[in-house]
């Protein structure tokens, strides 16, 4: 694996930018230089994270979700295996 996050991940298995090693291996996201553990979807290149809002669930059974525009700054939680 790459050392560095991909420039756009989601944790929704139904998302084209879903990747269930890169989730199972720990991102973490700085947005605007907070940590931020409700982290839906994120986009570097865009500048963009989707949070989820409390524990509403849209019509689908899927959180619903706010779209905030900053820097995004993802990591890996740990090294490499």
């Amino acid at each position: 694996m790459a050392d560095t996050p991909p420039d756009r991940l989601c944790v929704n298995p139904n998302s084209p930018f879903y990747d269930e090693a890169l989730l199972a291996r720990g991102i973490g996201i700085r947005f605007k230089g907070a940590e931020k553990t409700n982290v839906e979807e994120y986009c570097v290149s865009e500048g963009w994270v989707r949070l989820a809002v409390g524990s509403t669930l849209n019509r689908k059974g899927e959180a619903m979700t706010v779209k905030l525009q900053g820097p995004v700054e993802p990591y890996f939680r740990d090294a490499a295996d």
